[in-house]
């Protein structure tokens, strides 16, 4: 940084998962740092800031705090970024380190989005509302999409797609967020690979009782075994689900249009709230890589538009947006 040459990249996955070599963070971090010297700075993902942080943060005591409060509504991803967090501080004594948090661009997001039909209450003493995910990314390809409009961000609404096995839309208009799929959990909204997305509130009882689910049992349904993998009954993977489709299953044909159909009425309705739209944007593994898809889901969509927007597809880069924050308040600090 500022130039922004990658000098190292990789992964360590399956951590503390049986069978692992790698038990922890702490044992993850010490096999990266072999391969690393002259550290500055360390960014961290961090997926549910809640109201609390709605920006970057230099990472203290306090800030520890009010991420692992947050946990409760994020247990399991929160605690694992608090794995990392406490793992770096043991290992770079006296690094800086910065929290850039997953909901902090949807912070902007007006009250009248993100307030549910609930007893008021709930919001005040639970902190109950949308909160909203994969900020990083959107906000990351609507700074691309200025790029390749050649126009300030600040002129221009957009609609970003985050297509993966985790799926969001977002309305961006003049860069900032005014509403998102994902609500207070990144259950709601599109349906996804495992999760189903939208659904009655009232099915979720009904089935409990028909199927004597306890809470737990309908979590994991809810998450793990819907959206394209439960309506499909194949896989929740796209690509598998393609080629399923071209060769007769009318099942994987059935996932696919769900999951295209759900994608467009998302992006009718944030058109509305804008008031028009300049750009589509897919990005992120599906969103990138299936063009069929992408022309499932925009096919006859803006033909009730006078000018019709540009479609983009940009690859995401969250590590790059977290590295430019975490750089800028460095810089500050």
């Amino acid at each position: 940084m500022p130039s922004e040459t990658i000098f190292s990249k990789g992964v360590i996955e399956h951590i503390g998962e049986d069978g692992s070599t790698v038990k922890n963070h702490y044992v993850g971090l010490k096999l990266i740092l072999k391969r690393l010297d002259q550290i500055d700075a360390v960014g961290h993902r961090v997926v549910h800031g809640a109201e609390k942080f709605k920006q970057p943060v230099l990472i203290d005591e306090n800030v520890i705090k009010g991420i692992s409060k947050c946990s409760s509504i994020a247990p399991l991803h929160n605690p694992a970024n608090l794995s990392g967090i406490k793992a770096c501080a043991k290992l770079l004594t006296g690094i800086k380190q910065v929290a850039v948090f997953d909901t902090a661009f949807h912070q902007s997001i007006p009250d009248y989005a993100y307030i549910y039909g609930l007893p008021y209450e709930y919001y005040q003493k639970l902190g109950i509302r949308k909160y909203g995910f994969h900020g990083t990314s959107h906000q990351y390809v609507a700074h691309e999409a200025a790029k390749v409009l050649k126009k300030h961000l600040g002129e221009l609404k957009l609609i970003t797609c985050h297509l993966g096995n985790g799926c969001s839309i977002t309305a961006i208009d003049k860069g900032k967020s005014v509403d998102t799929s994902m609500g207070f959990t990144p259950l709601e909204g599109l349906v996804m690979g495992t999760r189903c997305g939208d659904v009655d509130p009232a099915l979720i009882p009904h089935i409990m009782r028909k199927r004597k689910l306890d809470p737990k049992a309908m979590e994991k349904m809810l998450n793990k075994d819907s959206g394209l993998k439960g309506i499909s009954g194949i896989s929740n993977d796209m690509r598998v689900l393609e080629d399923r489709e071209k060769a007769g299953s009318g099942r994987a044909k059935l996932a696919r249009n769900i999951f295209a159909y759900r994608i467009r009425k998302y992006i009718g309705s944030y058109i509305t709230v804008m008031g028009g739209l300049d750009a589509l944007v897919f990005t992120a593994g599906i969103g990138e890589n299936q063009a069929s898809i992408r022309d499932r889901v925009t096919k006859g969509l803006f033909t009730f538009l006078k000018k019709k927007p540009k479609i983009l597809v940009i690859p995401t880069n969250e590590e790059l947006m977290i590295a430019r924050q975490t750089y800028a308040l460095i810089k500050e600090n």
